[in-house]
């Protein structure tokens, strides 16, 4: 399999989550994967602890994707988390893929904040932020 299918199934995981159909994941996971969220210091490693996690989370967020990017087994995905309620988090996700299916994923998030004044000067306001 090549970038355009392991894209492929970025793009289910994404669905998935915002259908809430959790159990999906177990189609696009293997079985030994592990979820790295190096900014808690948490590691998700196996099935049934992901499982756990997913089938405990307290809100699960809406993910509105920005951009996705494919090459052989690697899949970079920026997308906007929406938890409810709260700020929607800036979010990185690298994929790792090992014969179609996610052997790692690694996830950061950012939580927005107004830009500077002192770079104004510089810089143009994207538009899904300008005015908020």
């Amino acid at each position: 399999m090549g970038g355009q299918e392991n894209q492929a199934v970025v793009e289910r995981l994404i669905a998935c989550i915002n259908d809430r159909r959790v159990e999906v994941m177990d189609e696009l996971f293997h079985e030994d994967a592990v979820m790295d969220w190096p900014q808690s210091g948490e590691m998700v490693v196996g099935g049934d602890n992901r499982r756990g996690i997913y089938g405990a989370f307290p809100q699960l967020p809406t993910i509105t994707p920005r951009r996705l990017l494919a090459a052989g087994d690697l899949v970079v995905a920026e997308a906007s988390l929406d938890y409810g309620g709260g700020p929607a988090y800036a979010t990185v996700f690298i994929f790792e893929f090992r014969d179609g299916k996610i052997a790692r994923e690694t996830a950061y998030w950012s939580e927005p904040f107004e830009a500077p004044e002192w770079r104004s000067a510089w810089v143009q306001l994207a538009p899904a932020t300008a005015g908020s």
